[in-house]
């Protein structure tokens, strides 16, 4: 029986990753298109392949692997490589996240089910989510936590930020917001008072509109 699969995404340095082991630590089951990203481009898969058809044997390491900085200084300055990429580890990611949403729902028929997804809105996933939640933090607060994080210059943190749909759009269309501006705890209070309408409606039977 399926369930409604919650989709989570937000912008670089907004802390999606923190809302997201929030829900684990909740009890929420969270399929992460990260995990899924790796997982497609390991050494001997189709995926990996495929990239390196299209952008060279540069963008592999010694051993193989694929060089993520290397793919990522690429693809963040071209717009074409870019969806050139995303047209090859996309499809292959949402496979591996149905299988591994679909076994879940096997064992816990009609659970909810978060889908973790960077690229959420801008991508083909946002069709098969029943809602959309957005972590929010300024463009203030995301640029300050993109050059702490990552050790970048406020110009290649900026690309990075440009390279995605500014933040406020995707807050305009998200049924649910996580204001992530501010201290831990209050993001924390955002999450669970979430968590408990969305297990709420679930077990209602009541879908909230969008």
């Amino acid at each position: 029986m399926r369930g409604k699969i919650i989709g989570l995404t937000g912008g670089i340095g907004t802390g999606k990753s923190t809302v997201s082991q929030m829900l684990r630590d909740l009890g929420a089951f969270v399929v992460d298109a990260d995990v899924w990203a790796r997982r497609v481009v390991e050494p001997g898969s189709d995926g990996l392949r495929a990239i390196v058809e299209a952008f060279g044997d540069e963008v592999l390491q010694p051993d193989g692997t694929l060089d993520r900085k290397r793919l990522g200084a690429i693809v963040f300055q071209d717009e074409d490589m870019r969806l050139k990429l995303n047209q090859i580890v996309h499809p292959r990611v949402q496979q591996g996240m149905w299988q591994e949403t679909a076994d879940y729902w096997q064992q816990h028929p009609g659970e909810p089910v978060v889908w973790d997804v960077p690229l959420l809105i801008e991508g083909t996933a946002k069709r098969f989510v029943d809602e959309i939640v957005v972590v929010y933090a300024s463009p203030t607060t995301q640029l300050r936590r993109v050059m702490e994080r990552d050790g970048l210059s406020e110009e290649e943190a900026m690309r990075r930020i440009r390279a995605q749909m500014p933040i406020d759009e995707k807050r305009a269309i998200a049924t649910h917001i996580i204001e992530n501006d501010g201290p831990l705890e209050f993001t924390r209070e955002q999450v669970q008072a979430l968590w408990q309408k969305l297990r709420t409606e679930n077990r209602s039977g009541h879908s909230s509109s969008r």
